[in-house]
């Protein structure tokens, strides 16, 4: 090496980390603003409500009267302890249905030669993408004690046996059969990178397949079971369209449809539902720090330094019925659902004498989407859900880019504060995020309360922590050379985020904005409290149609939601692709 190259190499170094001694920490200091302004100011303002004594509507916040009584009343209450024992009932039996479909799934499609995995395996994440409350519409059409379509078909049959989904063991089935997919892709992964010796050893010595099944294979994922457990038991317990429509017809009230209920009284309990809210959120939190604990503090690969491929057991004539598992569950938690959709929303009267008038075309019309479109306020929430969806994958995504380039491409100080901040709102119901926002701005005038921009900034909050955890990934595959490399060639960090880093994770900024704009497009929870008539979108329309009691309108509204959301489903994976490949061109 030349003295001139030598001489050189501290210019080199002073090139590959680009001068950021005023404006690091003015951007950590942005970066951490914004959060606290999306995440702990309304946490604060919820404390606050618990805390007072005070109508933020009424009152505004200039009277602050400081009362512990609306916590007391809340642990002293019993509709409370009932609601909270609903909850892990519905929530505890769900889990454990989710977690024997879940499981199932990964043990058929990683570990066996069923035909058609790939069809498997995709189909069987549809479920995540259907709304909560058009889940428990359809199940309520097909097992209403009276009028449900499945009793109908039954009674035909001269089958004995009534299905009544408006009853806790409905609230469980529904539950497990679509939170199953977050156990599926925890197994899954972890079926995938195990050693498959283990289990061979265990054949060798005599063990039966099924027997090496339960006493090697899931004790050696039982952590990753575990964690896909404690996440769908906390999906479960923060969702509130599900308990609507199948659990307030039985009179069951669970967390969430209590605190809204709270909320709808007159005069509104708005610090009592504060408090509850606060409880809601402490179990969650509990929940998930006990399933971010076992992720990080144990390990269940049993990958060796050896190359190995996990093997395909081979079921013989037995696939064929794995494969009729696997569509069985399909046609149950897809097909039934939107057949029982398609007849609501299209016949003229739901009632229906027996299965022959089932076929009776003249009870089938338009009806009930002439009077959906008739209704001014369909079109106002369609176009007000697409505002918002927009806003949320706009801004959701640029500020998730900012917190995952600096979290995992940077080492400026304060990128764990800003990563923890990121982190905190996944153990936030978006029922709680809903609250936090309305006492964070119902009670200022000229504030965001009314504007959909109020929305869009609770679905960014909301969904933060899955936007970034989809973006982190992209940036760990974009090696630090390439950076170095445009730094060398004199590029500013700007310069090389827009011509290196941005278009090499496209994928994962499209896929990323992707995600919020579906999850900004169903989600019900958050927008409860925060819509006016101005900004209603169409999951709060949609619960007001099943609550008005139509179940034609709400099943014909419900297909105009499901169909939106297919269309862009379908386009944002068309862009997707096209992104990756234009990834791949780049690099």
């Amino acid at each position: 090496m030349t003295a001139t190259s030598v001489e050189a190499l501290p210019a080199v170094n002073e090139v590959q980390r680009p001068p950021r001694r005023l404006a690091a920490p003015l951007w950590v200091a942005a970066l951490l603003l914004l959060l606290t302004f999306l995440v702990i100011y309304p946490l604060l303002m919820l404390v606050f409500g618990a805390l007072s004594d005070s109508n933020p509507i009424v009152d505004g916040f200039g009277a602050f009267k400081p009362s512990a009584k609306h916590f007391l009343e809340v642990l002293a209450n019993p509709n409370v302890h009932l609601a909270f024992f609903n909850a892990l009932a519905a929530c505890g039996g769900g889990t454990i249905l989710a977690v024997v479909i879940g499981l199932a799934f990964s043990w058929i499609v990683v570990r066996t030669n069923t035909p058609f995995k790939g069809f498997i395996a995709g189909a069987s994440m549809i479920p995540l993408f259907v709304p909560p409350l058009v889940a428990g519409v359809a199940w309520g059409i097909l097992g209403s004690p009276k009028t449900g379509l499945l009793n109908t078909a039954l009674k035909w049959m001269n089958i004995d046996f009534r299905f009544d989904f408006y009853s806790m063991s409905g609230l469980i089935i529904v539950f497990g059969i679509y939170y199953a997919p977050y156990v599926y892709m925890f197994t899954a992964s972890a079926l995938k990178n195990m050693d498959p010796s283990l289990e061979e050893a265990s054949e060798v010595a005599g063990a039966s397949a099924f027997t090496t099944i339960f006493t090697i294979t899931f004790p050696l994922i039982a952590p990753a079971i575990l964690a896909g457990s404690l996440l769908s038991f906390v999906v479960m317990l923060g969702i509130y369209g599900v308990p609507a429509a199948l659990g307030a017809p039985a009179n069951i009230n669970v967390l969430t449809t209590y605190i809204f209920k709270l909320t709808a009284w007159s005069p509104p309990l708005y610090n009592t539902a504060a408090a509850v809210a606060i409880l809601l959120m402490a179990v969650t939190a509990i929940l998930v720090w006990a399933q971010q604990r076992l992720l990080s503090g144990r390990s269940f690969a049993t990958v060796a330094g050896k190359a190995f491929r996990p093997r395909s057991l081979n079921l013989g004539k037995w696939r064929w019925f794995t494969f009729g598992l696997a569509l069985t569950y399909l046609f149950v938690v897809v097909v039934l659902p939107t057949l029982a959709l398609i007849i609501a929303a299209f016949r003229k009267f739901l009632f229906i004498k027996d299965f022959d008038a089932l076929f009776d075309m003249k009870q089938y019309s338009w009806v009930h989407f002439n009077s959906v479109f008739d209704n001014p306020l369909t079109m106002l929430s369609i176009w007000n859900t697409l505002k918002v969806g927009a806003l949320t994958a706009v801004v959701g995504g640029a500020l998730a880019f900012a917190i995952g380039y600096t979290v995992n491409r940077t080492n400026v100080a304060g990128r764990k504060s800003i990563d923890m901040l990121a982190t905190l709102p996944i153990a936030i119901p978006g029922l709680v995020v809903g609250v936090a926002y309305l006492w964070a701005w119902i009670g200022l005038p000229g504030g965001l309360y009314g504007t959909l921009w109020i929305l869009a900034l609770a679905f960014v909050a909301r969904f933060m922590p899955d936007t970034v955890k989809a973006l982190s990934t992209s940036f760990m595959q974009i090696h630090k050379e390439l950076e170095e490399a445009a730094w060398i060639c004199g590029r500013g960090l700007l310069g090389t985020i827009r011509t290196i880093v941005l278009p090499l994770a496209r994928p994962g900024v499209v896929a990323s904005m992707t995600l919020l704009f579906v999850l900004a497009v169903r989600e019900l929870g958050s927008s409860l409290f925060l819509y006016t008539s101005d900004t209603t979108v169409m999951a709060v329309l949609l619960l007001d149609y099943y609550e008005g009691g139509n179940v034609g309108k709400t099943a014909a509204f419900s297909l105009v939601q499901t169909l939106i959301l297919a269309v862009l489903l379908g386009f944002t994976t068309w862009l997707s692709r096209d992104a990756a490949q234009g990834s791949a061109r780049v690099g």
